[in-house]
């Protein structure tokens, strides 16, 4: 495993005092900060733990020192040196002056995500979960670099703050042949990944630090549009993006829904329980606990669902050893209530895709017997126009009908098939299923008969 830090390039903007201290120190390449803060002590963060680096205390002159030979501040306190990937950030007091400095090293680690180099290679989208300082950007670069130039992906790495690849016109080297997006203002984060996609024609997009609502709707947009997607966002778990209002889009959103009183009693349930509102952004998650400790997600919406149940424990964690070995490990999911209820384990209902559900509660006529007969296909409150495209993508595979007796399957909107009883009365005495989009798109439509017709 290579390490390249450039280290000496941030040494040498520190007053001589700081330089001469560090740049003999024993564990300097266990070191994650410097932090300088006006009339105390310089104090070094090592990954063993913190250091005083000297007896004399931070003045005024070190401080205006330091930032007359580093780039500009930006509007979010933050700077850089040119062609490296250290990340300055200041603290001002109330007459907007600088007296507080935190030198964060940054570095490009060879090798480091090797641990999840199968999950790469699925193709998925991956969002990347840890508290802040546990490596999450050093990950997402490294996977730029692999994706981009091991595996010849057209990446695109949306840079808010340039902490990915280093502040400079000229992106740092290990990002690889991965192109870079600079962004003016942290607020207009989710206009650039948008124009990402829309201008540049990625097959990869790498997002670091999704934190609003615009930016996770941006996510599930781009998702939309067939691009994979990497990202991270803060929280040591999935239960903290549930939590979180403006992030729980990323995992498919939270919505408290009623249930009957049988399904109640069926489930263990009360009768206003929560639900995944609908399909995920990504498909994968990865809890950084430590460094080299993993917790993998392998399907999110499962993992959702189970927690939202209450019966959800750990799936898999990999770690990874000092010989290089990646020990994974699988620990049981418990389910409490359909351990004690062995008979409902098989009427457990699982959605059958992230963006369509079905509907009726016919038992005779599924997905398995469909894709043996010819689709007649009942098309609910869908467009014109999205029909007319709907039958020159699938030609002679599919028969559209205007009578519901001599349809197998019936697709709408599902507001629309949620008001109209009469229909769901009459498809389910004629035993023909029901699918129901969450909007008008020839994507979600196309993928739904795919999934018959293959």
């Amino acid at each position: 495993m290579n390490i390249d830090d450039d280290l000496e390039k941030l040494l040498n903007n520190l007053p001589f005092f700081i330089y001469q201290h560090l740049s003999s120190h024993s564990n300097k390449e266990k070191l994650i900060e410097i932090v300088l803060d006006l009339g105390r002590r310089p104090e070094a963060r090592f990954t063993t733990g913190p250091e005083y680096l000297s007896q004399k205390i931070i003045s005024w002159q070190d401080i205006d020192y330091i930032t007359k030979r580093i780039s500009k501040f930006s509007g979010e306190n933050r700077a850089g040196i040119e062609r490296t990937l250290h990340r300055i950030s200041c603290i001002r007091n109330r007459q907007f002056l600088i007296n507080g400095l935190t030198c964060r090293i940054g570095r490009a680690i060879f090798g480091t995500i090797s641990i999840i180099r199968d999950l790469l290679e699925s193709g998925k989208s991956i969002l990347i979960l840890g508290k802040p300082g546990v490596g999450k950007t050093t990950i997402i670069r490294e996977i730029a670099r692999v994706l981009s130039d091991e595996m010849e992906k057209r990446v695109i790495i949306i840079d808010t703050s340039n902490e990915i690849a280093g502040d400079s016109d000229v992106p740092h080297s290990g990002i690889g042949r991965a192109r870079r997006m600079q962004v003016v203002k942290t607020e207009l984060q989710h206009q650039m990944m948008l124009e990402a996609v829309e201008n540049h024609m990625p097959q990869v997009i790498i997002i670091d630090e999704i934190g609003t609502e615009l930016e996770a709707l941006a996510a599930r947009t781009i998702a939309e549009k067939g691009v994979q997607l990497v990202g991270t966002t803060h929280g040591n778990c999935l239960e903290n993006l549930i939590k979180n209002p403006a992030l729980s889009d990323l995992i498919g959103g939270i919505q408290y829904v009623t249930i009957s009183d049988e399904e109640a009693k069926r489930r263990g349930t009360q009768k206003s329980i929560l639900e995944r509102k609908s399909y995920p952004a990504f498909q994968l998650a990865i809890e950084v606990n430590q460094l080299y400790s993993w917790t993998i997600h392998e399907n999110i919406e499962n993992s959702v669902d189970l927690i939202l149940r209450g019966n959800f424990y750990v799936s898999q964690t990999r770690n990874l050893k000092e010989n290089e070995k990646i020990i994974i490990q699988y620990k049981k999911l418990q389910k409490k209530f359909l351990l004690k209820n062995p008979q409902l384990l098989h009427k457990e209902r699982v959605p059958l895709h992230d963006n369509w559900s079905l509907v009726s509660e016919t038992s005779t006529v599924g997905p398995l017997k469909l894709k043996n007969t010819n689709l007649i296909i009942y098309p609910y409150s869908l467009s014109k126009n999205l029909i007319r495209e709907i039958l020159t993508k699938f030609g002679d595979k599919i028969i559209l009908t205007t009578q519901i007796k001599q349809a197998n399957l019936i697709i709408g909107l599902k507001k629309h098939l949620r008001q109209n009883f009469r229909l769901k009365k009459l498809a389910n005495r004629q035993n023909i299923p029901i699918y129901t989009i969450n909007q008008r798109s020839i994507y979600q439509v196309m993928r739904l008969l795919q999934f018959f017709i293959s």
